[in-house]
C-alpha cells in the first residue's frame, strides 16, 4: 500500500503530523473547547428559514463581498467593544473580513503577509494550528520563550521580536491552551516592536472578565494591526465554520488577493447573520460558562491539582502525576478531556453543570 513517504510530497512537509484532537463518542465531550450548550430552538428556526430561503437562489454564486456578513458582524464587534468600555471608534464593515473558520482567515495572512523566505513568530505553548498553517503556507515558524505560569510580559515577548525580526507575530489573548491572560499592554509593545502584521486571536474574547478591554480597542492608528475571532465557542455555532478578523481596510484588500472565488457559501452566510440577529440569546450561555469556569479553577485546586488562572472556557491544570494514565481513566467513564502534550498537565472545557459536576465527581476518585 502506498504511504505518505512514497508522496512527492513537498520536503518541508516531510514529517509532519496533521491537526488531530480526538474524536471518540462519548456522553460528556470535554476536549475541544465548544459550547457544550445547544443552539436555543428559537434561533434555530431563524437560522433554518433564512437558509431556506437562501436555498431558492443556491444556483447562483453567493456574494463574494459577503456585504450584509460584514454589517452585522461590524455592528456586533462595535456593541461588544464598547460594553467593555472602549472609547474606540465604531468598526466598520470595510474592517471585516470573514471565512471558514478562524483556521482559514489565519491561513488568508500567512498567504498575504508571510510565505517562502519570511517568517512569524509565536510563543508556545500556543494554538497548535499556528505553527500547522505557517507549515502548510510556506512560512518559517519562529518559537519564543514565554515567561513563568505561562504569562507573556511586555519585555519578554519584544525581546524575542526584536532578536527574530518577524514578518508576522502571532499572539493569543488568552492564550490556547493554557487560558492564561495576554495584557494589551504586551500587545502595544509588541506592535510598536515590529514592523510586520501583528495578529491577536481573541477566539475567547467573550469570556473575559465582565469590563475587560480587548484587543480591538488598540485598532485605531495601528494599521498593522489584526485581531481575529470566531463564532465557534461562544456563539455554539462551531459546525458552522465562520471565523473572522478586524483590521484596517487595507488588511482586508491584502486577504482578497489570497482568498478563492466566493469562498463563504450563501448558505454560510445566511446561517451566520441569523444567528448575529439573535447576538443576545446566542451569548446567553456565556455567564453560565464563565461560572462553570470558575467552579472548576476552584475544584480542582481543592483536589490538589494546579489549575491555571483562565479567561477561556476551558482550565489547565498541572500536578497530574501520569497525564496519559489519568486521560484513559476518564475516558472509561464516557469522559474525554485533553491531553495537550504538556507534561503533567490536563485540560478540561467547561461544560454544563451536570458535565462539571460528573467530571469532578470522577476525577476525584482517581489518584492524582
Amino acid at each position: 500500500m502506498t504511504s505518505l513517504a512514497d508522496l512527492p510530497i513537498r520536503d518541508d512537509l516531510r514529517g509532519k503530523s496533521p491537526y488531530g484532537a480526538p474524536q471518540k463518542p462519548v456522553r460528556i465531550a470535554l476536549n475541544v473547547n465548544e459550547n457544550t450548550h445547544e443552539v436555543p430552538a428559537e434561533v434555530i428556526a431563524h437560522v433554518a428559514a433564512a437558509v431556506e430561503r437562501e436555498l431558492h437562489g443556491v444556483n447562483r454564486y453567493p456574494d463574494r463581498e459577503f456585504t450584509l456578513l460584514r454589517e452585522h458582524l461590524a455592528g456586533y464587534l462595535t456593541a461588544a467593544t464598547q460594553s467593555r468600555g472602549s472609547t474606540a471608534p465604531d468598526i466598520s464593515p470595510d474592517q471585516i473580513w470573514a471565512a471558514n473558520g478562524s483556521n482559514e482567515v489565519i491561513q488568508h495572512i500567512l498567504q498575504a503577509f508571510g510565505g517562502p523566505g519570511r517568517r512569524v513568530l509565536g510563543f508556545p505553548p500556543t494554538y497548535s494550528m499556528h505553527s500547522i498553517i505557517a507549515a502548510g503556507t510556506g512560512t518559517e515558524w519562529v518559537s519564543a520563550e514565554r515567561d513563568a505560569d505561562f504569562l507573556l510580559s511586555p519585555e519578554t515577548a519584544v525581546a524575542a521580536v526584536r532578536r527574530v525580526d518577524p514578518d508576522v507575530v502571532f499572539l493569543c489573548a488568552p492564550n490556547n491552551p493554557t487560558g492564561t491572560p495576554l495584557g494589551l499592554d504586551t500587545i502595544a509593545a509588541v506592535y510598536e516592536a515590529s514592523r510586520g502584521i501583528v495578529m491577536v486571536d481573541e477566539a475567547y474574547a467573550e469570556f473575559m472578565p465582565v469590563g475587560q478591554p480587548d484587543a480591538l480597542s488598540l485598532l485605531p492608528g495601528r494599521e498593522r494591526l489584526v485581531v481575529s475571532r470566531t463564532m465557534s465557542k461562544a456563539f455554539a455555532f462551531a459546525g458552522a465554520r465562520l471565523g473572522y478578523l478586524a483590521a484596517d481596510p487595507a488588511v482586508i484588500d491584502a486577504l482578497r488577493l489570497v482568498r478563492l472565488p466566493y469562498h463563504l457559501s450563501a448558505l454560510t452566510q445566511a446561517a451566520a447573520v441569523a444567528a448575529l440577529e439573535h447576538a443576545p440569546t446566542m451569548l446567553r450561555t456565556v455567564g453560565a460558562i464563565r461560572d462553570q469556569r470558575d467552579r472548576l479553577l476552584i475544584e480542582l485546586a481543592r483536589l490538589g491539582y494546579a489549575p491555571h488562572d483562565s479567561w477561556a472556557n476551558f482550565v489547565l491544570f498541572g500536578n497530574v502525576s501520569d497525564p496519559q494514565r489519568t486521560f484513559e481513566q476518564l475516558l472509561e467513564h464516557d469522559i474525554l478531556i485533553r491531553d495537550v502534550g504538556l507534561a503533567n498537565h490536563l485540560r478540561v472545557t467547561a461544560g454544563t453543570p451536570a458535565e462539571t459536576t460528573e467530571f469532578l465527581d470522577v476525577l476525584a476518585r482517581l489518584s492524582r
